[in-house]
């Protein structure tokens, strides 16, 4: 599968800078944002699209308060929301300048009109963030547009996540890819679970990768050695800089270390053969060598043939053989011995 010109099959894994609400509700801090992802080494900024009327409703019944120990607790969702989204009137100059730098961009829609509006933009991909899971009427029209679909399950139940991957496939869109996550911000690491991972790509046949909300690059490198092919991490340029998303979010110091790490991981992880390589190692090792020089007829003893390195010679199981025999040739003293 590829997203934009990046192949998961080939090109290793496909990290995600998730912008989220770090750019503060200013537009220079937006492209500095991109800018800076794209040094770190991400492959792709990821943005949301949705304004806080497609998202929910200014109302401050009690249902609409964030209680229950969050970072918002305090607020009603339509305030989070209006201070957190990415203005629409930006779409456009962020799309066009993170395609002038040459990282990949694409965003997370929130309803129907979202989806609408970022078509013009012909995005690579679109996210499914972790709590529209359950909406899908939202995952049958966005991936009724034919793009590769990358799919958070954090709150999801196990039949939500079949019943995404059957409403993609209903409509001919097989480019799924399934995000592990953990819907708590941060996430600590014991909640993340990343053993679910390749437990994901088993049961339900698709690429699997991992949203995460933990603190430091501990998780996602986990998740790359169990088979995670996308990585989706929020980005922030520095936290100095607070916001929403700051305490989840990495800086760029911190993001670039992590990417740095994932590419390690990725050549740790290459191949699965490792005799070719053993075996042009193995001058090192020991093999059987004369120590003293011998005459065609001479008694072979631990005086005269000793297991040493290099490993040119013959294996040294055969040592136990070749003592209290007669030597067949004459040997000069460094000579590798044959039986």
């Amino acid at each position: 599968m590829k997203i934009a010109n990046f192949d998961l099959e080939k090109d290793g894994v496909f990290i995600i800078a998730e912008m989220s609400a770090n750019h503060n509700g200013n537009l220079q801090t937006a492209l500095d944002t991109i800018k800076a992802a794209k040094e770190c080494g991400a492959n792709a900024i990821k943005l949301q699209t949705y304004k806080a009327d497609t998202i929910t409703l200014n109302c401050k019944k009690d249902d609409f308060l964030i209680d229950g120990g969050t970072l918002w607790d305090g607020k009603n969702l339509y305030e989070l929301y209006k201070e957190a989204h990415t203005p629409w009137k930006w779409h456009k100059e962020l799309f066009d300048y993170a395609r002038s730098i040459n990282i990949d961009i694409f965003s997370s829609p929130f309803d129907k009109s979202a989806v609408d509006f970022l078509e013009q933009f012909n995005p690579s991909a679109y996210k499914i963030a972790s709590f529209e899971i359950t909406d899908y009427e939202l995952i049958k029209y966005t991936a009724a547009k034919g793009k590769p679909i990358i799919i958070s399950t954090g709150i999801a139940l196990e039949n939500e996540i079949k019943d995404a991957i059957d409403i993609c496939k209903s409509v001919g869109n097989t480019q799924i890819i399934l995000l592990k996550c953990t819907s708590e911000y941060p996430a600590p690491l014991n909640k993340a679970q990343l053993k679910t991972i390749p437990k994901l790509k088993k049961d339900y046949g698709v690429e699997v990768g991992f949203s995460d909300h933990t603190i430091g690059s501990t998780a996602p490198i986990v998740a790359v050695t169990l088979g995670a092919k996308v990585i989706e991490k929020h980005f922030i340029i520095d936290k100095n800089i607070g916001g929403e998303d700051c305490d989840f979010s990495m800086d760029a110091k911190d993001f670039k270390s992590m990417v740095s790490s994932i590419r390690e991981t990725e050549q740790l992880l290459m191949g699965i053969d490792n005799f070719k390589e053993a075996k042009s190692g193995r001058r090192f090792s020991r093999s059987i060598y004369v120590s003293k020089d011998i005459k065609k007829g001479d008694i072979l003893s631990e005086d005269n043939l000793k297991s040493v390195r290099p490993g040119y010679g013959m294996h040294p199981k055969h040592l136990k053989d070749a003592l209290g025999t007669k030597a067949k040739k004459d040997y000069s003293f460094g000579d590798r011995f044959e039986l």
